[in-house]
């Protein structure tokens, strides 16, 4: 019988375990991509800790949320909305939710923000931010150099003057801000909220390309050749265009449906007194 309590007791605190997720304060956790869905019971960064959220997770419901001072979640940039429901939050002042787009290179464009559907049927709020910024813009490419200008012969031919440097390719265009769907309580103060949407900045544009260098002057026996002019600087590309912002709505929710049930239940039963 003491066997079979312990190994309750044991597979109890086991699938306890399974369902809370804890980062410590100053520290950093990344979820793995086990499945595009999690339940907690419970999930806690400390202050000044970081929660990252891969990209294939969708969605996460938890009974109780906690998000120290200076605690984030950084929310992995994806086309799908990510959804977090928490049925209590209790979010610390500096508190953030991150999923700002991915800034642009010369192999893929800028992200846009990650759309958001957030839900918190009760909440304790000392300060949040969400940030859902679009990622910059790629540079633009530089252009390339002219190519160097050539001494004349001594026998036949002038001196070439240096080829034009190539313009600069322009910048590309900064990722969209995503949209936010914000569902909390009546009372959810929302000056203590900061919501960040802007769309990235456009790519800085590329250089341009050097002028090829003169064709040299040269010597001869007799005589001397005269050299060529230098190439001009290829003109600088244009920056790119900044992404358009995202969008906020914010949903107030009425009173959960079992205590308006239950408000109903006692007073039927006071009416009948």
């Amino acid at each position: 019988m003491r066997k079979a309590l312990l190994l309750a007791a044991f597979c109890a605190s086991v699938a306890q375990a399974e369902t809370s997720i804890e980062v410590r304060p100053n520290t950093l956790l990344r979820l793995p991509t086990t499945s595009a869905q999690l339940a907690l019971d419970r999930l806690e960064v400390g202050d000044a800790g970081t929660l990252l959220i891969p990209a294939g997770l969708d969605e996460i419901r938890v009974g109780e949320l906690r998000l120290g001072r200076e605690a984030s979640i950084g929310i992995a940039p994806s086309e799908r909305v990510f959804r977090l429901e928490a049925r209590q939050a209790v979010l610390g002042e500096g508190s953030r939710i991150s999923a700002r787009g991915a800034a642009g290179n010369h192999q893929r464009p800028a992200t846009s923000g990650r759309d958001l559907s957030l839900r918190l049927e009760r909440a304790e709020v000392t300060g949040l931010t969400l940030d859902v910024r679009g990622g910059r813009g790629a540079p633009g490419y530089r252009g390339l150099d002219g190519a160097d200008g050539k001494a004349g012969g001594c026998l036949w031919g002038s001196a070439r003057r240096g080829h034009d440097g190539q313009a600069g390719g322009d910048g590309q265009s900064g990722g969209q801000g995503g949209r936010i769907r914000l569902e909390v309580p009546e009372d959810f103060p929302a000056e203590r909220l900061q919501v960040l949407l802007q769309g990235g900045p456009g790519g800085e544009p590329g250089a341009g390309g050097q002028g090829g260098r003169a064709g040299k002057a040269k010597g001869c026996w007799l005589y001397r050749v005269a050299g060529a002019g230098g190439g001009r600087p290829g003109l600088a590309g244009q920056p790119g265009a900044s992404g358009a912002d995202g969008a906020l709505e914010l949903v107030r929710l009425t009173a959960p449906a079992e205590e308006s049930v239950g408000a109903l239940t006692r007073g039927a039963e006071e009416s009948a007194e």
